[in-house]
């Protein structure tokens, strides 16, 4: 019964890490790190992202334009990207190292020390994973409140707000931490509680009778 809820947490773990690896592939690429809505014009409502500025206008749609120089962006921005990449490989290098140290995965079952060996590898490797995701969305989120609340910009100037990228990034990063750890913690080696040895009982000595004593011999 000791190890009866590692099957349960592994699969937990494995499905909150996956969860967690797709959000933050899709907090990557969508354009939704930051929005602005026009007083001038409500029907017009900019979106910015990693890679791409977009424009949703109610009679054109959206239209999105690339960035011009990555050298040209924000210093958050660039190191956002880098950071998101990192987590998007990390995530995919700790699916493939936790899924051979998972208890139904055949092929290793005679290796249990490799196993629990590639369950810790894969869990500290989606814990990296969520940190490099958490980093850069804290970030860009932190000089979005210092940008809004700034008092040198004219109040008539239009501020940049979350977008909802923010927040999926967010939970991207929570996913990942939270599978790693899961993952970590099943494969932690415990000893079995087995019972003593009963104790050696030697066979009780036969009874031996004393020698006689020469004096009590009689002739």
């Amino acid at each position: 019964m000791a190890g009866s809820w590692r099957a349960p947490a592994q699969a937990a773990g494995m499905l909150l890490a996956l969860l967690g690896w797709v959000c933050s592939c899709a907090t990557t690429f969508v354009p939704l790190w930051k929005s602005l809505s026009l007083d001038l014009n409500e029907l017009e409502v900019w979106s910015m992202g990693l890679w791409q500025v977009c424009i949703a206008r109610e009679e054109r749609g959206v239209e999105c334009r690339a960035h011009g120089s990555f050298l040209a962006l924000p210093p958050e921005l660039r190191v956002s990207r880098l950071l998101m990449c990192l987590s998007n490989g990390l995530g995919l290098l700790g699916a493939l190292l936790a899924a051979p140290g998972l208890q139904g995965w055949t092929p290793c079952a005679d290796k249990p020390r490799l196993k629990r060996r590639l369950l810790l590898a894969g869990g500290a490797t989606f814990g990296t994973a969520g940190a490099a995701t958490l980093a850069p969305v804290s970030w860009v989120a932190y000089n979005t409140v210092l940008d809004f609340w700034d008092s040198s910009v004219p109040d008539v100037v239009p501020r940049w707000e979350f977008g909802e990228a923010t927040f999926l990034g967010w939970f991207a990063g929570a996913f990942l931490a939270a599978g790693g750890l899961l993952l970590a913690c099943s494969a932690r080696t415990t000893t079995a509680s087995t019972p003593p040895a009963p104790a050696c009982r030697q066979p009780p000595a036969a009874a031996r009778h004393p020698l006689p004593r020469p004096a009590d011999l009689v002739i």
